[in-house]
């Protein structure tokens, strides 16, 4: 198969590798919100870069990151969590 034969990539799996390569990734879950019909995701993202932001400055980081996939979204919700945030929340 040609290279311009090749499936393009889904939302989903572009949103991943794009965090994944651009933030130290501790835990990620996507969470599909829309029925399953991939346009609506809620996701957790885990990952020591967080440490000293604020809710929108992570918030921030992450809608740079997924821009021109979130673009393509009826709704996208975020959780971003430090390491030590995760901890503590999966013990409750």
């Amino acid at each position: 198969m040609d290279i311009d034969e090749q499936p393009q990539p889904t939302v989903l799996k572009s949103m991943e590798d794009k965090l994944r390569s651009n933030l130290k990734i501790e835990f990620l879950e996507f969470i599909d919100t829309s029925g399953n019909c991939g346009s609506s995701y809620s996701v957790t993202i885990v990952s020591g870069d967080f440490k000293g932001k604020m809710t929108l400055g992570r918030h921030k980081l992450v809608n740079q990151i997924l821009s021109d996939e979130i673009a393509q979204l009826h709704a996208f919700s975020q959780k971003t969590l430090t390491p030590e945030q995760w901890e503590k929340e999966k013990k409750n």
